[in-house]
């Protein structure tokens, strides 16, 4: 998992039971190693100190000083240490998820609330094991890059920024010089960093954008409501969690509730798209999944799309992005180095789909080259 030393974690929680097997999952783990472990946030606090954690497992609600005030510390003290949240599968407890992922929190781990002791124990493995990999790449890369840019100066920004290929570069400029339709909808797909990325690049988006957003973010039940809330007080335009039949509207951002899948169709006008949710399988393990969307998307808005593949593991979206592209729609990856986990981006531009490369901060002026108010 780890190049070298192993990744070290404090484990937080306010439960004997959680503390127990987290700690047990993680010692079962090569190249990681639990350093300590803290019942509230008061003494996590100053176990940092001389523990030194590269990471923590952490619960939000605990007595004398909560999770989130733990973020809000590690914050405003500049700590180098991440968190991963151990989270309530309630709509409050989705609320603080958003809070926390807000502060700065990687991640987040739903608690399990049915099943046996060993079934949850294997689904907070299961979990845990995926993020923990994907924190240990990130601390690389940020690590590359700012050897690079101790090294280069400001030579490194252009690499930041992401590398193009000479195929990708010939296909941007035929883009730029022969589109003259607009796109009408925008399609967004994204997973791991994806609340964080998502509250950097909706707020940009001015109010009368002009066409409806579709967003798949891989999440479960009840976290994808409360991500909606979080944007929607951020963001001029409208963000909602979709409703099955619901029409799709200009200026308003569609969010594919967590457990379902979401897909356009016909309405009975014959004319305009709503939106379905529906209880199809999970495709790519995934449920929402982003090729479920994309598909409809390409069938429905021919030549009139684009397609936005950001942050997260896995290569979900990417056949969905093939129809797309094959339908004449235009294609945005997020570059390597704003990536929290470099996997479905990279799997598009592997697959030479891709028309755009961009850095997170310059995703939601991308995607405004495209849409038809922009003229």
């Amino acid at each position: 998992m780890t190049n070298g030393n192993p990744i070290k974690v404090l484990v937080v929680d306010d439960t004997v039971f959680y503390r127990k097997i987290v700690s047990d999952i993680l010692a079962e783990l090569p190249d990681v190693e639990v350093v300590g472990t803290a019942n509230n946030g008061k003494i996590a606090m100053s176990r940092i100190a001389f523990l030194e954690p590269d990471l923590l497992i952490l619960d939000i609600e605990m007595p004398e000083m909560s999770g989130l005030e733990v973020l809000a510390s590690i914050q405003e003290r500049s700590l180098d240490v991440g968190a991963i949240v151990l989270s309530s599968l309630t709509p409050e407890g989705g609320e603080i998820t958003m809070r926390a992922l807000d502060l700065g929190a990687f991640d987040f781990v739903p608690k399990p609330d049915t099943g046996s002791m060993e079934e949850n124990r294997k689904v907070i493995r299961d979990t845990l094991v995926s993020m923990l990999k994907a924190f240990v790449r990130r601390k690389e890369v940020r690590r590359i890059l700012k050897g690079e840019s101790d090294l280069a100066g400001t030579e490194s920004v252009d690499r930041q920024r992401g590398v193009v290929s000479p195929g990708v570069v010939q296909r941007m400029g035929a883009i730029t010089s022969r589109r003259t339709v607009k796109s009408e909808i925008v399609g967004i797909g994204i997973s791991t960093g994806g609340p964080n990325a998502l509250s950097q690049i909706m707020p940009q988006f001015p109010a009368d954008l002009g066409v409806p957003i579709l967003i798949v973010q891989h999440m479960p039940p009840m976290f994808t409501q409360a991500l909606a809330k979080s944007l929607d007080s951020k963001c001029s335009m409208e963000v909602k969690e979709a409703i099955d039949g619901q029409p799709l509207l200009p200026n308003v951002a569609l969010i594919a509730p967590g457990g379902k899948q979401m897909k356009l169709v016909t309405g009975e006008d014959g004319i305009n798209r709503i939106v379905r949710i529906t209880d199809d399988p999970p495709e790519n393990s995934c449920k929402p999944s982003i090729d479920y969307l994309f598909r409809s998307i390409a069938r429905h808005y021919v030549g009139r799309a684009t397609g936005v593949i950001m942050t997260g593991m896995g290569s979900d979206g990417v056949l969905g992005l093939k129809l797309m592209k094959r339908n004449g729609s235009t294609i945005i990856a997020q570059d390597e180095s704003t990536c929290v986990v470099y996997g479905m981006s990279k799997e598009a531009i592997d697959a030479g789909v891709v028309d755009v490369i961009a850095p997170l901060d310059q995703i939601s002026a991308e995607i405004m080259k495209t849409v038809r108010i922009y003229h």
